[in-house]
């Protein structure tokens, strides 16, 4: 049976609707989701009142400014329950000729509910109000998860050395360890800072920063270099070591296209422009190749290289330079070799030519066969899958027993 609904006088104009209106254009909280909050706080507030059912209807329009509270209760001969049941004779003072057994709906004056449940209304709907802006930035965060962020610096601890940045209307922490080394920053300075992953704690959304991830290298390429930003050249692979050195291998989906010379620019404008924001971090492009030992090779510029030999299924590779490339194509405290390590997957031997000569289970021959360039279609097959793992993600370094392999000096 349907409910009937008490007549009552006019309620005095509420100005909910206004300040919901306003809510939302300030804080972008939509008006639909605060009204199914504030529903559900009267709601509550009201089942908290001994006197009153716990039968309620909460009816909030903001098209027509309604805003109707009543307690739902059964007409009945005699009163058993005075919260859920009223009698024939009252209930015919909201409405005439209602008979037994109809259910009356008895409007309540939200200003009359008593001060406990009007707090604790207030208090779900402030919640609400909290609720929805994490929302809100949580949404707004995730959208820039895996970008770069332009960043205003707040203020920089001297003890522990993290910097607190204003990005939009929030603020976010960039830790020392995702600093590049010897970097400084004054309060005022605007940088620029990797957006690593967002984690929605208790106190709020929160941003993870960093200023040493690869992902900040590869993302400045994006946006300075239009044919990567088109997709006519994709950065297939990156590693880094912030402050010092990146190696990047980039590969062209258009023939008449040069990878290399698309990133560096006219006159090495982009690539500089990305040196600059770098502090001056060195940047090594190379050519990526889905064979393994060319790859390899490439990775492992500017040394020259005698030959190479890949193992797709092991992940390892032995390389032959000229004696007096073995520092260069190692570098400086094995910099170049961890890092062509990182690019490629593979956890690279270096050798010179005497030492090829001389190593037990390293024969020089096989880097005589000209054999290899034959069988270059099989290495390519064996090695797809191991490539797409080397590609899947720049997030992570390799391994640590990648560092300074292969130096026997």
């Amino acid at each position: 049976m349907s409910a009937a609904r008490a007549k009552k006088k006019p309620q005095e104009e509420f100005n909910l609707f206004d300040a919901l209106k306003m809510l939302e254009k300030e804080k972008g909280i939509p008006v639909d989701y605060m009204i199914e909050k504030i529903q559900t706080a009267i709601a509550q507030a009201i089942k908290k009142d001994p006197f009153n059912s716990e039968n309620s209807v909460v009816e909030i329009d903001p098209e027509t400014g309604r805003f109707y509270v009543a307690l739902r209760k059964d007409v009945v001969e005699e009163v058993e329950d005075p919260t859920t049941q009223i009698s024939v004779e009252d209930a015919a003072k909201y409405q005439s000729g209602i008979t037994a057994g109809s259910v009356l709906e008895v409007a309540l004056d939200p200003k009359k509910f008593g001060r406990i449940a009007a707090q604790a209304a207030k208090s779900s709907i402030h919640q609400g109000i909290r609720e929805a802006e994490k929302g809100l930035l949580l949404k707004e965060y995730e959208s820039r998860q895996h970008d770069i962020v332009s960043a205003k610096v707040l203020r920089v601890d001297p003890v522990r050395g993290n910097v607190t940045l204003e990005i939009g209307s929030s603020e976010a922490v960039l830790p020392k360890t995702e600093q590049i080394p010897d970097e400084t920053f004054t309060e005022g300075q605007r940088i620029k800072v990797y957006v690593v992953d967002v984690q929605n704690t208790e106190k709020g959304p929160r941003l993870m920063i960093s200023r040493t991830h690869p992902g900040l290298v590869k993302r400045l390429f994006e946006m300075n270099v239009p044919e990567i930003y088109d997709g006519t050249v994709e950065i297939r692979s990156i590693a880094r070591e912030a402050g010092s050195r990146t190696k990047m291998a980039v590969w062209s989906n258009d023939e008449n296209v040069d990878p290399i010379g698309a990133c560096v620019g006219p006159h090495g404008q982009r690539v500089n422009s990305i040196v600059e924001e770098l502090r001056g971090e060195k940047i090594d492009i190379v050519n990526w190749d889905e064979n393994p030992g060319n790859l390899i090779q490439n990775a492992l510029s500017p040394a020259k290289i005698v030959a190479v030999f890949a193992d797709p299924d092991e992940r390892t590779a032995k390389v032959v330079v000229p004696d007096y490339q073995l520092s260069l194509a190692i570098g400086k405290e094995g910099q170049n070799a961890r890092l062509a390590a990182r690019l490629t997957g593979f956890k690279i031997d270096i050798k010179s030519e005497t030492q090829a000569k001389d190593a037990p289970g390293f024969r020089y021959e096989d880097y005589l066969d000209d054999g290899y360039d034959d069988e270059e279609e099989e290495y390519e097959d064996d090695y797809e899958e191991g490539a797409e793992e080397a590609l899947e993600d720049t997030q992570e370094p390799a391994a640590a027993e990648e560092d300074g392999e292969g130096s026997d000096e």
